[in-house]
Formats: structure tokens, sequence, C-alpha cells
């Protein structure tokens, strides 16, 4: 038990691995759009697969079995699989992107979730929601490539414990591992990559649920039934307290609107749907995403009910946080050569989402930012070598804020939270544009600024769950909106309308 040489084995050679099939798809580029958005060339599966390895990410795999683990005095705090209740919202979600919001995208040669907004209002709103994503990416990026981190850290222990900051070492390797085949193969790496990642995280977690089912004693009807016994299990609550983030009511709603603005609104997820042949190919790519989002939920809230069963028989380790709980049960307990192969799944999904999130903000600062400002024209050459070396840029960015994430508690929850205050105003945005006739890029950009400042508020001063935050964001964006609209003049309306704004996408 525990973590061997052929363990390390494995591991490096999966980083290696990875990192050198990557860089390979440089030769594939030639102008920038092949960088960021490739030849649309690739299948509609493999594109709905490297969805849910960018969504997947570190935070999952540690996270969600951390929080059924977890012995909350409520259950809907945690502790069970209510969970899933988020989860049907994801599903009910992407039907909706694909019925309003994946038609706009595809009216017309978009390359970023932004521009569908300089459409219908004017470049303010595309820079400011451009903005806002960018700063979000940032912040909810660095809190998943820490909780990379945190794996590796319980790797490293055991065979360098006298080598001080093992967290941040750990944080670099992980960041510029992942910087290296972005920053050469761009889209094309990203997507191909996922795909691996997907395979082997996967793999990886199914190894610990057959090596959970040895290690308890009695086996699976055994941690059936102290599982049982604990509430682990439960799946619904019909509470109405708002300040519980995973009720039916808080679940269903916040993970709809949660998921409305992440898969609707994010760069890094449009992005994927952009690469698609046809609008048709990338509408069932979302939606199958969704029920293969679900599978992975099951299974990963599934291992932390197992951990739970684990632990009643056998010594808790110490822990500064029950996200180690994973970490350390697999480098600890699980046998030679599996324990490597979960490490390198878990490391797979932090480095899937960290290079979807590298490329997404690198084709955001290139297309919304850099080109329609930069004076004169540029070869696609010198195109392609400035969209590389903003890679890089963001590399740093997002590795120096992994650093700061150290002391912002829970990795699943401040990683959720920090989206769901953002993606609110951004949502409430795209929701005027595209199912409004009256509103204008004031009434826009007014929304956008009222309920980010409202929602910080509601972050420091109020007990509201953070599943509800979308809803919230998204409302006060509209009615600001809509409200700031209407003291437009007639002939301000007319200009804007007149300027190729101000007409719904439908």
């Amino acid at each position: 038990m525990g973590f061997s040489t052929i363990d390390y084995l494995t591991l490096i050679a999966y980083l290696a691995g990875i990192t050198l099939f990557g860089m390979r798809f440089r030769r594939a580029q030639r102008t920038v759009r092949d960088y960021f958005i490739g030849a649309r060339t690739t299948s509609w599966v493999v594109i709905s697969l490297s969805i849910v390895a960018t969504e997947t990410s570190t935070l999952t795999l540690i996270g969600v079995p951390a929080l059924v683990y977890s012995d909350f005095a409520r259950p809907e705090q945690g502790g069970s699989f209510m969970y899933l209740q988020v989860v049907l919202g994801y599903i009910v979600a992407r039907f909706i992107i694909s019925w309003i919001l994946i038609p706009a995208y595809f009216q017309g040669e978009l390359l970023t979730a932004y521009a569908l907004l300089e459409r219908r209002f004017g470049a303010a709103t595309k820079h400011v929601t451009a903005s806002l994503f960018l700063v979000m990416r940032a912040l909810a990026e660095g809190v998943r490539v820490f909780a990379a981190s945190l794996v590796l850290s319980a790797v490293l222990t055991r065979s360098l414990p006298g080598l001080p900051h093992l967290w941040l070492w750990s944080i670099a390797l992980v960041g510029v591992l992942t910087l290296v085949y972005t920053f050469e193969g761009g889209i094309g790496a990203v997507i191909w990559t996922d795909l691996i990642q997907f395979v082997i995280y996967i793999a990886g977690s199914l190894l610990a649920v057959h090596e959970l089912i040895q290690l308890v004693p009695g086996g699976l009807p055994a941690i059936h039934a102290i599982g049982a016994r604990a509430d682990k299990f439960q799946v619904l609550s019909f509470s109405w307290n708002p300040a519980m983030p995973f009720t039916f009511w808080a679940g269903l709603t916040g993970g709809t609107f949660l998921t409305l603005a992440s898969h609707g609104t994010d760069q890094l997820l449009v992005q994927r749907m952009l690469t698609c042949r046809t609008m048709r190919d990338a509408q069932k790519a979302l939606v199958m995403s969704g029920f293969v989002v679900l599978f992975q939920f099951v299974l990963f809230l599934t291992i932390g009910a197992m951990l739970f069963a684990y632990y009643q028989s056998h010594p808790r380790p110490a822990l500064t946080s029950n996200d180690e709980i994973f970490p350390a049960f697999i480098v600890q307990i699980l046998p030679r050569g599996i324990a490597g192969l979960v490490i390198a799944a878990i490391v797979a999904a932090a480095m899937s989402n960290l290079g979807g999130s590298l490329n997404s903000a690198a084709s955001t600062s290139i297309f919304v930012f850099y080109q329609p400002l930069a004076r004169g024209g540029h070869s696609d050459a010198r195109l392609l070598l400035l969209s590389r070396w903003c890679t890089a840029g963001w590399g740093i960015v997002l590795i120096g804020i992994a650093i700061l994430a150290r002391g912002w508690g829970s990795v699943f929850t401040a990683g959720l939270t920090v989206a769901s205050l953002v993606y609110g105003p951004m949502l409430g945005a795209f929701a005027v544009g595209v199912l409004t006739r009256r509103a204008t890029e004031r009434g826009a950009i007014a929304g956008i600024a009222v309920s980010l400042a409202v929602m910080v508020l509601v972050k420091l001063y109020t007990p509201l769950a953070w599943t509800w935050y979308v809803l919230v964001g998204t409302i006060i964006c509209a009615a600001v909106a809509c409200a700031v609209s209407l003291t437009s003049s007639p002939i301000e309306l007319e200009t804007t309308t007149g300027s190729g704004a101000g007409t719904p996408l439908r």
C-alpha cells in the first residue's frame, strides 16, 4: 500500500506523455483562427466529451467526494447525494441553451461569445462582459489549480518530506506543463487532450470504487448499510430555507441558471461549441454532455459515501480540511500502481480545465481587445505569435492566483461561488440582448454594473446560499437594463438600431 516507485513512474509518464501529445498540434496551426477555433472537422462526440472534461476540474474530483464524506448537521449543507438536485438543473439548462443561444451563435462567423453582444448592442457591452469573463475565469481557475496542488502535495510529502512549500511546487508543475502544450497546440491540443484526460479520470475513479468495495469489511452491502444509516444517499430536500444550497428549489433553479451562464455566455465552453461543424452538431454535443455529467456526479458522490464507510472501521488520517480526504486515501491506502493512475486521473482533470481556460482567456484577449483596437493590420503569422504569448501571459496570471487561493476555504464551494457572483450579470445581459427588442447598450451596461455590485453585497452581508446567486444576479441585471432602456429617448433608440445594434437575435 502507499505511493511507490511504480506510482511515480505512472504519474511521470502521464505528465510527459500528455504534454508531448499536446505539443504535436502546433503543426496544424497556420492562422489565429486555427489556433482558437480549429478547422471545424472534429466529431461532435469528441467535442461533447471535451465539454465534460473542461467543466470537470479537480474541484469536482476531490471536492464532491469530500462533500458527501462530510458529517454536516443538516444534509442540505452537504453530507449526502443532494448535489444531484443541482445536476438536474445542469441538464435542463442545456436544452434551453440549445434552443435559444446556440442558433444565435451560429448566425454568422462568431469567434467569441461576446461578439454576440457586440452585434446586438455595440462594442462597449462586448468589452464589459469580456472583462468580467477574464476576471472571473482567472479567479475561478486559480482555485482549481490550487486544488490540484493539494493532490500533488499529498504525493510529494511522502517522498520529499523535507522540501518546503510543496504546494507551491505542485502549482508550478501543473501550471507550467499545461501551459507548454496549450501554448504550442492551441484549441486542437486542448480538445484532444481533454478526451484523453476524460478517459483517464473516469478509469481512475472506477478503479478507486473497485478498491473501496474490496477494502470495506462486508463490501458493497456494508457500504450501503453504513451510508443509509447516515442518510448519505438522500437525494431530495424540499426545504424552503434560502441559506441551504442543496434543496430541490435551490438546486434545480441554481443549477439551471448557473449552467445557462457557464455554458451559454462563458467563452471557456462556448468556444467548444463554436468548433463544431454545424449548429446541429453543437446542440447534440451540449445535450449529450449533460447526461455524461450526471453519470460523473453519481460516480464521485458514490466515492464520497464509500470513503465515509471505509473510515468508520479504519483510522482517519490527519487532515487540515475534508478536501484532503480522497487524495490522502489514494496515497496512503490504494495498492501500488493503482494509486499512481488515480493521482494521474485527478491531475488530468486539473490540466484539462486549465488548458481550456488559458486558450479561452487568450482568444478573448486577442479577438475582443487587441485585434479591434490595434492600429493597422497584422499578418496571420504575427497574430498567431501574439496569441501564443498571450496564452503564456495568462498562464503566469493563473499560477499567481492559485498561490493566493490557499486561504480561500473549501475549494469546491469557493470556485463555484466566485463564478456565480459574475455569471448573473453576464447572463442578464445576454438575456435582454437575445430576448428583448427595446433594450439598449446603456441599459445593458447599467444592468451589469448594478447587478455585480448588489451580488458582492449579497455575498458579504447575507446568508443566501450560492446556488441562488446566478438567478438573483440575472433578475437584477435584466430589470435594471430594461428600466434604464425605457428611459432612453426615441432618437437614441433609432440611432442605436440604425448602427446595426438593437435588434433581438432570434
